[in-house]
């Protein structure tokens, strides 16, 4: 069905459009009979619609509350549909001058095991792609008229063509590398002038961005992706919109933006919430500053907006069959509306998983956020899950960093020894690099052997992990710090790619090769023992450059992980580009296993997933120095 449910005498207007006095466009566009909340809110909105009479003929559905703004062009209408089948409805709008209005409104019947769904878990790795940087599956689409920002491939910032049609065709390629969960950077339509490829200043909440393809497009990968095991993560933003957003011309009330609607830049000191001294104008210096001027603020304090972002998740979980939401600059919008907005897509889905993005390398306001954290405040947040972004600082710092008492390695050991202010630590999302920072391969100076450790820990640590697309071939961004570049093309994405792909192999240079080797067998062990990383995680304090941990399941005997990232006692100036080459200004380091007897109680073998070699629990292994060795503990 259209996106918009709307009842025209003439042909529909682009939103962009003055709208026809005939039109109604209703939001959302439908609903779901048997949802746990009985209430809907429907957004109306068309032309002097405010002072309107509703009507309707339905089933156990009525009208429970009607509400005008301050513009004279919106109406909320809240719906009760309790007892309710699925049906098709009559909503009649009535005008003071005796003309009337008309909108087929839907419920649909919810799909079974709909409020059941499961959401991506420890189990599970995720993809993180930019789709306009990823493949483009349909050439046709590159360009759309009415749509401001057009294909410029040469323009590090503009689109590059990518879309729904690409992901779709390459399923296949992120399957068999092992990968279970999608998340795809927006997709909802963003039609600004410039810059529109990264997805974040949305104009259509409810539309996808008809250069990415369609709804059904989005349906259909969620579709074809569950087919080959993979979930789709939808990554949404409820602290701003896109400045040409229609509501920019046609505000539903004064206060629906932050600052009457002007630009005031937040002062992105999240500290500020937290902090017992806080002056309150701090606090909302954060909250209700707008990030750059074409991102307006949303304010949602707003009880209709509230309801409208709240609804909009929901519709999209139900209608795409989501396995998950990620929460884009999470923090930032109204506390007390986020705790709502989690309580209410959990009363729907509560096994569904949602993580917020909180960029913070203080892992104290990390945690605030997450459900089940110990808190300062009765503050009740139902979020299941946070980006771990003071994991992915400590282990740069660990691998770079020079090895003393408080350098290199410790690092990685204390953040993680802060799990204790986390509700659910193995519930967080771990990452060596994503589409806001450098690539992991620069991070670490394109150290092969660096980059080794790093995404061997992040997919054998305790949480979710999510790999950047690109990653796993070594992609970089060496001498620039600009996102587009370090969002760049994937490899055989494009028809012109004749030389290279990712996808094939062609054109991989030996190092590259042995990447995405390297991280289809780290999935590959994660699918072989997945009690594993819903288990417990044990490690040893770091020593003489050398850190150690365990994955044990719940089933006493059952096999476990020995991971061990070793450095060694000194450090070399020289960086590594080979697979093949190891450092030779560090000695290799002997380690007696007897030092984890403590782990290895009860088992008599370990074998190295690398090559197969069996070792006995009493002997000493070899590690060569700047390695990251996986045993499988029997």
């Amino acid at each position: 069905m259209s996106v918009k449910a709307a009842v025209c005498v003439s042909t529909l207007l682009s939103t962009f459009a003055v709208i026809a006095k005939d039109t109604v466009e209703v939001y959302p566009p439908n609903w779901w009979a048997g949802m746990a909340s009985a209430e809907v809110e429907l957004m109306l909105h068309g032309d002097g619609i405010a002072d309107d009479t509703v009507l309707l003929n339905a089933e156990n559905v009525k009208v429970s509350k009607v509400a005008a703004l301050d513009s004279d062009n919106y109406l909320f209408v809240t719906l009760n549909t309790e007892g309710a089948h699925a049906q098709t409805f009559e909503l009649t709008i009535n005008d003071a001058d005796g003309s009337s209005r008309s909108i087929d409104y839907q419920l649909k019947a919810r799909t079974e095991g709909a409020k059941e769904r499961h959401g991506f878990d420890p189990t599970d790795a995720i993809y993180l792609l930019t789709p306009d940087r990823f493949a483009n599956g349909n050439r046709h689409n590159d360009n759309i008229k009415g749509y401001k920002d057009k294909l410029a491939r040469k323009d590090k910032g503009g689109r590059h063509g990518g879309d729904i049609e690409g992901i779709i065709e390459h399923i296949d390629y992120i399957s068999e590398m092992g990968f279970t969960q999608i998340w795809s950077m927006p997709l909802l339509e963003n039609n600004m002038d410039a810059y529109s490829y990264h997805g974040y200043a949305i104009t259509d909440y409810y539309q996808i961005d008809p250069r990415y393809g369609s709804n059904s497009d989005y349906v259909t990968l969620s579709k074809k992706a569950k087919a080959a095991g993979v979930g789709v993560i939808m990554d949404m933003v409820l602290n701003h919109v896109g400045s040409e957003h229609p509501w920019m011309n046609d505000t539903p009330s004064d206060d629906w933006f932050n600052n009457q609607g002007n630009f005031v830049g937040t002062t992105h000191r999240r500290e500020a919430l937290h902090d017992p001294h806080a002056i309150e104008s701090d606090i909302r210096g954060f909250s209700d500053g707008w990030f750059v001027p074409t991102m307006p603020d949303l304010n949602q304090r707003n009880p209709h907006l509230a309801t409208y972002l709240i609804q909009n998740a929901i519709w999209w979980v139900e209608y795409a069959q989501l396995s998950g939401i990620r929460v884009d600059t999470y923090s930032y919008p109204d506390k007390a509306f986020l705790a709502k907005w989690t309580q209410r897509i959990t009363q729907e889905y509560p096994n569904l998983n949602i993580v917020g993005e909180e960029w913070t390398i203080n892992p104290a306001i990390t945690a605030y956020w997450q459900a089940g954290s110990q808190r300062y405040d009765n503050y009740a947040s139902a979020l299941p899950s946070v980006m771990d972004f003071p994991l992915q600082d400590a282990l740069v710092k660990g691998l770079n960093e020079p090895e003393g008492w408080g350098t290199g390695l410790v690092n990685i050991y204390q953040t993680l020894a802060n799990d204790f202010l986390y509700g659910a630590p193995n519930n967080l999302v771990v990452f060596a690099d994503n589409h806001d920072m450098s690539r992991i391969y620069t991070q670490v100076n394109h150290d092969l052997n660096k980059w080794n450790m790093a995404m061997t820990f992040f997919l054998t640590v305790r949480g979710i992990p999510q790999v950047f697309y690109g990653s796993e071939i070594l992609m970089q961004n060496e001498g620039s710090e600009d996102h587009g570049v370090i969002r760049s093309d994937f490899a055989g994405g494009w028809p012109d790619n004749k030389q290279k792909s990712a996808f094939t192999g062609k054109g991989l240079s030996d190092d590259e090769r042995w990447a995405q080797q390297r991280i289809k067998a780290l999935l590959a062990l994660r699918k072989q023992f997945p009690a594993l990383f819903t288990g417990a995680f044990k490690h040893y304090a770091p020593k003489a450059g050398t850190y150690t941990y365990f994955r044990t399941s719940d089933v006493p005997g059952a096999p476990r992980l020995m991971v061990i990232l070793n450095k060694g006692q000194k450090q070399s100036d020289t960086n590594t580009h080979s697979s093949a080459s190891t450092n030779d200004r560090v000695k290799p380091t002997q380690v007696p296993l007897t030092q984890y007897s403590e782990m290895l109680k009860g088992y008599s073998k370990l074998e190295r997933v690398s090559d197969g070699a069996v070792f006995n629990v009493n002997d000493t292994l070899t590690l060569d120095p700047m390695s990251a060795q996986i045993f499988v503990v029997r």
